[in-house]
């Protein structure tokens, strides 16, 4: 198995990951178990997804699927502070930051795989097919 602790993206997604467990025990009970649960199973997924696609010689669909994983928890973010679940606004800024890190990082290890014909997707969540 390749090792990984070494990425950079690695390092990003385990922040990520820390700061949501952290962030979801001040929660709301509702909210905490709910969005913040689905949040924190997100954001272990990514870290799972970033291993695996170190560890697997065809890294594209590891990568995609990452793309859609960092999506989703974005998007669960934006419900969160829609629905007043994070406890200030800075929370939920630094969670779209560290989201938007591995996004990036996500989007260059695509990119320097050399797949061709893979649409690019901006932070925002657009898609910039060329």
């Amino acid at each position: 198995m390749a090792r990984y602790e070494h990425l950079p993206i690695y390092r990003s997604a385990m922040q990520l990951a820390v700061h949501l467990e952290n962030t979801v025990r001040g929660f709301p009970r509702y909210v905490k178990y709910t969005l913040g649960s689905e949040m924190r199973q997100c954001s272990q997924r990514i870290v799972a997804l970033v291993i695996q696609a170190n560890s697997e010689r065809d890294k594209h669909g590891a990568l995609l699927d990452l793309r859609r994983a960092v999506e989703q928890l974005l998007a669960q973010a934006r419900i969160c502070q829609e629905t007043n679940g994070f406890r200030t606004f800075a929370a939920f800024c630094a969670t779209v930051e560290l989201a938007g890190q591995v996004a990036r990082q996500n989007e260059g290890w695509l990119k320097a795989s050399g797949v061709r014909g893979a649409p690019e997707l901006s932070v925002n969540g657009s898609t910039g097919v060329r």
